[in-house]
């Protein structure tokens, strides 16, 4: 096969959204069913890159750059993902966005990212990288900014968020290039060190941003709420963590040498236990169902850094799986939200209830595919939490705080139940608050995306060895495994031990917290209400810990200090100096007052003080 194929995945997607701008908005089911044909295309061709190893190298511009492309089994793996995933998500789409407003505009949004992120993925050139990269920043304004009719502000926010972060992407990748000599990326390997920790910083401040992590992660609520609901299943829920985490690995695995014995190994497990726990209880105290899910999309993306940070073999293994398992359950628990939105006209917790009995097919996925984020066995979460567990045991040992990271990831885990307990509760179980007879189940085309992925929740905890020995660990290479493999059943059964006592812990909460309020949407408020607890929440739900609107605030108190000083110098020249000129112009005119002896006592003033300053200087 020609490796000018490898141009295909980019090509693809890219062409085809510029046609699905063509389509007028009174065809969309023709636009829907044309990217439904074209993203089934895309995953066939994607299909039969599996095992192909291949490099693509074009002249680019001038300077000698080079247009490089490289298939290795790790962006293979993530280019398989998105396209699944991008298939799923469109053929979704086709029933959710019926009847919606800018269809074309959506749907060539959506076929121009996965064109985006696989040349993103394939990118062995710094600066093509780069160029993909940022050119996902149009489209992310585009797919928000056609949902709610309010939404330009959140897409606003999306974009100078990522766009700080890119540029700190930015200036890594130039620090980088200076470091190692070359724009190719698989010749890049660099120790961690001196200069070069501080090129890894910010490339990873990029990586994680683009992941979802903290504190990169406030435009990611708010767009669930304006933007339309299958965009948060493909880019916060899918996409997003695929890019994010592929590139967090690459540079601590390839472009640079990362090892446990590194400060930076530490820094990385920090924030994402900051990012699993901060998260998640934002999520455990939310009302509405997209917002909790998005929390949850924030707080997730913890476990992966937490893994790749420990730089050992189990975590890593644990986080990379951990990522795929995450777009596998988060993205289906998003199109359970747009069901639930699309069957009962609401996603406002307080205004559902009983639609397990009108909406069974959507109830029984969503109890799978929540088992499998809290972390539940047998199914996909609980064994790559149980990786990432592992590893922050084995790597914490080298700084004496390994236990720190275990327990704020076991807490986390602790908290994901309780809040999944709420949600399904409150949306599936209890007494409708809206007209049964209104609500059926959700239509077959979004039915079977949503049984395709929690039927991959299963598969990939039963069967784990097919992601893990198929997927996941040739990325780390024999020479890293030394022959080991992390498939089957968790090697520690204290770890399983313990996990399933959080879990049943979050049950009995649950249950306490429920018969407490008389409700399951109260069942979290005598944590949210918390006597220590309930004036954070109140700040963080003020948005007072929101980076966006505190450097918002920054903002505006420089613009009204600059504001201040140019008032101020505008009133010295237009109007203080001009007070004065006409105050001293006044004066002497009115000094001349036509008396000689007047003249002459100035006059003989004057001499008088031109003799006292000469007698002075001598």
């Amino acid at each position: 096969m020609n490796v000018r194929f490898l141009l295909v995945p980019i090509l693809l997607p890219i062409v085809a959204g510029v046609l699905a701008l063509l389509f007028r908005n009174r065809q969309g089911k023709a636009c829907a069913w044309f990217c439904t044909a074209v993203t089934a295309t895309q995953l066939a061709i994607t299909a039969s890159f599996f095992g192909q190893e291949w490099n693509l190298i074009l002249p680019w511009g001038a300077f000698g750059w080079q247009f490089a492309l490289k298939l290795t089994p790790f962006s293979n793996f993530i280019l398989l993902a998105a396209a699944v995933f991008g298939f799923l998500i469109c053929l979704y789409s086709a029933a959710f966005m019926n009847g919606k407003r800018f269809l074309n505009q959506y749907y060539g949004y959506f076929l121009f990212t996965l064109g985006l992120v696989n040349g993103a993925v394939l990118a062995d050139n710094l600066i093509v990288l780069l160029f993909f990269w940022e050119s996902l920043l149009l489209t992310l304004f585009g797919m928000i900014v056609i949902g709610h009719p309010g939404a330009f502000k959140t897409a606003v926010k999306a974009c100078i968020i990522s766009g700080v972060a890119d540029l700190c992407l930015l200036v890594g990748i130039g620090m980088t290039i200076y470091l190692a000599g070359t724009m190719t990326i698989s010749q890049i390997h660099l120790p961690v060190g001196g200069l070069n920790s501080v090129a890894f910083i910010f490339l990873m401040i990029g990586a994680m941003a683009k992941a979802g992590a903290m504190p990169f992660h406030s435009w990611i609520p708010d767009a669930a709420v304006d933007a339309p609901l299958p965009f948060m299943a493909l880019l916060p829920g899918a996409l997003d963590k695929l890019l994010g985490i592929y590139f967090l690995t690459r540079i601590s695995l390839d472009i640079f040498v990362l090892t446990p014995l590194s400060w930076l190994s530490p820094l990385l497990m920090i924030i994402g236990s900051i990012t699993i726990l901060l998260a998640v209880m934002m999520a455990l105290i939310q009302k509405d169902y997209k917002r909790l899910l998005s929390f949850h999309a924030i707080s997730q993306v913890g476990y992966m850094i937490l893994g790749i940070g420990t730089a050992v073999p189990v975590g890593i293994v644990g986080g990379l799986f951990h990522m795929i398992n995450n777009v596998i359950y988060k993205s289906g628990l998003f199109l359970t939200g747009g069901a639930v939105e699309k069957q009962a006209g609401a996603t406002d917790l307080a205004k559902l209830g009983g639609l397990g009995t009108r909406m069974p097919v959507t109830f029984l996925c969503f109890i799978i595919l929540a088992a499998s984020i809290s972390g539940v066995p047998p199914f996909n979460g609980f064994f790559s939490k149980e990786l990432v567990y592992d590893g922050a045991l084995e790597a914490g040992r080298t700084w004496h705080v390994g236990w720190t990271f275990y327990a704020a990831a076991l807490l986390g885990s602790f908290f994901t139940a309780a809040s999944f307990l709420k949600l399904g509760h409150a949306a599936f179980l209890g007494k409708p608050n809206t007209d049964p007879a209104k609500v059926r189940e959700a239509p077959m085309t979004m039915l079977i995306p949503m049984i395709i992925i929690t039927a991959l929740c299963i598969l990939f905890g039963v069967w784990n060895a097919l992601p893990l020995e198929r997927l996941i660990q040739p990325i780390l290479g024999e020479h890293r495994l030394e022959g080991h493999t992390f498939a089957g059943w968790p090697a520690s059964m204290t770890l399983v031990i313990l996990t399933v006592v959080v879990l049943v812990g979050a049950f009995l909460n649950h249950l306490w917290g429920a018969k407490r309020s008389g409700s399951g949407l109260g069942a979290a408020d005598h944590i949210h209400y918390a006597p220590g607890l309930h004036p954070l929440y109140d700040r963080a739900e003020r948005r007072l810990f929101d980076p966006y609107e505190i450097g918002l605030k920054i903002t505006n108190g420089i613009a009204r200090i600059a504001w201040g000083i140019d008032r101020g110098i505008d009133y010295l020249y237009d109007t203080a100096a001009v007070k004065i000129t006409y105050a001293l112009t006044n004066g002497i005119r009115k000094a001349h007052t036509g008396s000689l002896f007047a003249y002459l006592s100035w006059s003989l003033a004057g001499l008088i003080l031109i003799i006292a300053l000469i007698l002075g200087g001598i």
